[in-house]
């Protein structure tokens, strides 16, 4: 964050990235989760089919996070919290908000929603999720770009997250 506030010539305050930059009828925050949560996990699924067909079968839960949940009930909340809260604010701050932003300044929407999906898979270093992350971080962008706000694209990171916190917790 200290990086972020660094970079910017203008001053900077983090909370302007969940104020609604474009207000128009009918655009919400809330729709756009709805509607985004929706199609992330139709395309997910639709990738990992794909993927699955193309490269093969792969491990579906990550094993170092079920280790993790199998160390009690403070390691699950611990792991609730930084899963579901604070990395998709952490991300959604720093690719959304400020990458996409930035980029979106200098060239079209779609090529700057593209870019920062490409950064945002390539970062998380997994190749074997590199797809599903990148139809991620294009839902997640088109979401912030369609809602004008950072909590869209937040609340669908936060849910799908969670949603697989729980598929690894019960399998």
């Amino acid at each position: 964050m200290l990086l972020l506030s660094f970079s910017n010539k203008k001053p900077f305050n983090i909370l302007t990235f969940f104020e609604t930059r474009v207000f128009t009828k009918g655009r919400n925050s809330l729709l756009a989760s709805v509607f985004g949560l929706a199609f992330l996990l139709a395309s997910v699924l639709l990738t990992s089919v794909a993927a699955d067909k193309l490269i093969g079968p792969k491990e579906v839960n990550n094993p170092v996070l079920k280790e993790i949940l199998s160390g009690g009930s403070l390691t699950v909340a611990g792991s609730t919290l930084l899963y579901c809260i604070v990395t998709p604010l952490v991300e959604e701050t720093v690719y959304r908000g400020y990458l996409l932003t930035s980029l979106a300044s200098r060239m079209e929407w779609q090529k700057a929603v593209v870019i920062s999906s490409v950064i945002f898979s390539a970062t998380h270093l997994s190749i074997d999720n590199l797809l599903q992350l990148f139809v991620i971080g294009v839902v997640l962008g088109c979401s912030y770009c369609w809602s004008g706000t950072l909590i869209s694209p937040f609340l669908i990171h936060s849910l799908y997250n969670t949603l697989i916190l729980v598929i690894t917790f019960t399998s």
